[in-house]
């Protein structure tokens, strides 16, 4: 019966509860009661005072006076470190910044204005040593995001870049959340691919290395040439023959040869399909939705994270975020945003000519134009987009249903369209294009039940970026791959 029980202890259990479990298979295991206690729960008072608990963390903070020792220690699970008293006879002679330690003690009410709990500590154990002359991040120093990008195999350890991860699992599983609670079904969607969505050819072919495979210069190892892919449009489009709402959220590759400050070689899309739908309207009204629903949760999950980049990178941001989120998106179609450009008295380094993609420059202005609120453009030259979206037929300006989402300080943030689904169309469209051959199986799905559907994609790294203040996308990623840069 006891067996049973621990065997079957309730997913859902709080931290207090949790850790009174893990006492109890404890004794089964010959290990100490003491439960392993997270910074984050200790501070939010989920153990009772006077409590015996252990703690595991890194030394943020050494402060010795005479009889006392105070350290800080800090565990990844919150911003706010948890203040150690350690009192003489404890060895803490090789403790320093940087340091990997055990605790064990009690929780007690701090005198400190700035805390409510503390540890006493009655036993520390040094993990991990942490020699802090040569470590490259110093006690006292602000280090900016460009030093710390120096050093990705360390820069998890500094204050600002936990909370960046922090923020960024938050914001994962807040997208996530959306499109479960919106009724839309996960697809995962192949990394390895035969296809070039974008058709813009800045592909990373895929295959076996020659010292582990043999080469057979007539082949390939998928007998097709394949590539790392760079959205998992198409592949959810196949969904839409048998769901009404998909979504994918994962890595994506470019090999553009940009070191620019907005573009990496790898990173993750979070891209959506609907199903029953001739009208970008509704995709907007997603895109929309997501946005606003996402950051809302961040925020209130994640406030002193956000608060710090908010505070000390990027001053203004709050502001700017508040009046995106109370704010509707503002809606302009293409041609009215190369109007706008026209009559502006801005001098442009590239010329603002209808029938051309809109550069960053010209993003930024249509945004500021609009008084800083999100824009979308909608009904893009049919010449410039790819050949999935939907031809408007619309006469001399020929136009698609596309749309882009403009973002302050950003430029593009989501793109996205009506697909074409009228099959006259798409094949003489793939003909154009020299993809008749390539995409039989894409016009296939045209002859089995399909309906008029649509979707986008959210670069999630430019999210981050939007939400946050941060200038360079290199900044928002654990491990930023562009040319030339492959650490670890």
């Amino acid at each position: 019966m006891w067996r049973r029980r621990l065997v079957g202890l309730p997913l859902g259990l709080g931290p207090v509860a949790k850790r009174r479990s893990e006492g109890l298979q404890c004794l089964f295991h010959g290990c100490s009661s003491d439960a392993r206690l997270q910074i984050g729960d200790a501070l939010s008072g989920a153990a009772g005072e006077e409590e015996n608990v252990r703690v595991q963390g890194w030394v943020r903070s050494v402060r010795a006076q005479k009889e006392i020792t105070f350290l800080h220690i800090n565990d990844g699970s919150s911003l706010q470190s948890l203040q150690i008293v350690a009192h003489p006879g404890l060895d803490i002679r090789n403790i320093t910044f940087g340091s990997a330690v055990e605790i064990w003690g009690k929780l007690v009410q701090s005198p400190h204005k700035k805390q409510n709990i503390e540890l006493r500590a009655d036993k520390i154990k040094l993990v991990g040593s942490c020699h802090p002359v040569n470590f490259p991040f110093k006690i006292k120093e602000r280090h900016s995001l460009e030093y710390m990008r120096q050093f990705p195999h360390l820069r998890c350890k500094t204050n600002v870049f936990s909370s960046l991860l922090r923020i960024r699992s938050e914001a994962s599983a807040a997208i996530h959340s959306f499109f479960k609670d919106n009724g839309f079904v996960h697809i995962h969607t192949p990394i390895i691919t035969s296809n070039d969505c974008e058709g813009a050819g800045e592909l990373f072919q895929v295959e076996p290395a020659s010292n582990t495979a043999e080469k057979n210069d007539n082949s390939h190892f998928f007998d097709v040439p394949s590539f790392l892919t760079v959205s998992g449009q198409l592949h959810l489009e196949v969904m839409t023959g048998a769901f009404t709402q998909v979504y994918t959220f994962g890595p994506t590759f470019r090999a553009e040869n940009s070191q620019t400050r907005r573009h990496l070689a790898e990173f993750y899309m979070v891209e959506a399909e609907l199903a029953f739908t001739e009208s970008l309207k509704d995709i907007m009204e997603v895109m929309e939705n997501l946005f606003k629903t996402a950051t809302s949760h961040i925020l209130s999950k994640r406030p002193d994270d956000v608060e710090l980049f908010h505070k000390y990178i990027a001053p203004g941001q709050k502001g700017r975020l508040e009046q995106m989120l109370k704010n509707p998106f503002q809606v302009l179609s293409y041609t009215e945003a190369i109007g706008i450009l026209h009559r502006s008295m801005k001098t442009f380094k590239f010329e603002p000519k209808w029938g051309c993609d809109l550069q960053t420059e010209h993003e930024n202005y249509l945004v500021e134009h609009c008084g800083n609120i999100p824009v979308f453009v909608i009904n893009y030259p049919y010449d410039i987009k790819p050949f999935y979206a939907r031809d408007n037929q619309d006469g001399p300006q020929h136009t698609v249903a596309a749309v882009d989402l403009l973002m302050p300080g950003i430029g593009e943030l989501y793109g996205g369209s009506l697909r074409e689904e009228r099959l006259d169309l798409l094949q003489s469209r793939l003909k154009q294009h020299g993809h008749k051959d390539t995409y039989q199986w894409y016009e296939e799905l045209r002859h089995f039940g399909s309906v008029p559907h649509g979707g986008f994609g959210l670069g999630f790294e430019r999210y981050l970026q939007c939400i946050l203040g941060i200038e360079n996308i290199k900044d928002v990623i654990p491990f930023p791959r562009f040319s030339h840069s492959c650490f670890l």
